[in-house]
């Protein structure tokens, strides 16, 4: 496989994609089709320029010197450290460029909502002070992947936020939150030596599972809020989402957790497929 594929790391990319599709499904006949692509685009850059730079900066501070996870270019020298920082730029300016075009169809507020995504993008592991190193990832996650993706991509279509779309923005959150987790579970070991101090070293390997839990369960109770009763369907992911839990929750460590990775990411897609059908059902 290519290795800027690889470092592109497509197993993160249903965390960009499922706030776009259930805002959009939200948004029912007034969905703006260039608009929500926009909003796709800036998306998916924003996720594939922050795996470069997160790369690029663990790399380079020494962080990822030992890998139970994927292979990273920077740490194994399949790229530069110079290469990788560039292809997270290139992809930061293609997420801008995008964004400067919704802000001039909607409003031009969006230019600092975007310039804030970026510099979150970039500051989790990038900087003098990551705020990834100290335990903060999910609460960023949270409001960029969660709230900032789903209300945004609602309201570039139809300009305008209402409280249907915050409440769909929740378990686009904690499934992008747990997709995280999962990552820093895996890594706790190595990460807690090295001076990563993410929240699953701090919480310990135990309350760091039960965490992913709590999130997963989240994701739901957050969705049956709407009170509609097409969101039921979502329920159709509990099997899947129940054997991952128990599966996280059990005893499997280090590399044995990078399926688990995957795995969460295709729930959550199958999730957002199963709101976004809801929703169209519910609002058509």
């Amino acid at each position: 496989m290519n290795k800027w594929i690889i470092g592109a790391r497509p197993r993160t990319l249903p965390a960009a994609i499922a706030p776009v599709a259930v805002a959009t499904a939200l948004a029912g006949n007034e969905a703006a089709p260039v608009a929500a692509l926009l909003a796709l685009f800036v998306s998916l850059a924003l996720q594939v320029g922050v795996n470069f730079a997160n790369d690029y900066s663990d790399g380079i501070r020494g962080t990822d010197s030992e890998r139970v996870g994927p292979v990273r270019l920077t740490a194994s020298g399949l790229a530069s450290a110079q290469a990788v920082k560039g292809a997270a730029f290139i992809s930061f300016a293609l997420a801008a460029v995008a964004g400067l075009a919704l802000a001039a169809m909607t409003s031009w507020w969006l230019i600092a909502v975007g310039a804030s995504a970026i510099l979150a993008a970039w500051g989790y592991t990038g900087g003098k002070n990551p705020y990834g190193y100290i335990g903060l990832g999910e609460l960023f996650v949270f409001i960029f992947f969660g709230l900032v993706a789903t209300v945004g991509s609602y309201f570039v279509q139809v300009e305008r936020i209402t409280l249907d779309s915050i409440l769909i923005s929740i378990p686009m959150g904690t499934f992008s939150c747990a997709l995280l987790a999962i990552n820093n579970i895996r890594d706790r070991a190595l990460d807690a030596p090295a001076g990563k101090k993410t929240l699953a070293v701090r919480l310990g390997d135990r309350n760091a599972r039960y965490l992913f839990a709590v999130l997963i369960s989240l994701g739901y109770l957050a969705t049956l809020a709407l009170l509609e009763p097409w969101v039921l369907i979502t329920l159709l992911s509990a099997p899947m989402a129940i054997a991952l839990t128990r599966g996280v929750l059990g005893d499997v460590q280090g590399r044995e957790l990078i399926p688990y990775l995957a795995k969460t990411g295709k729930l959550q897609l199958q999730f957002s497929i199963l709101l976004s059908l809801a929703l169209l059902l519910s609002h058509g």
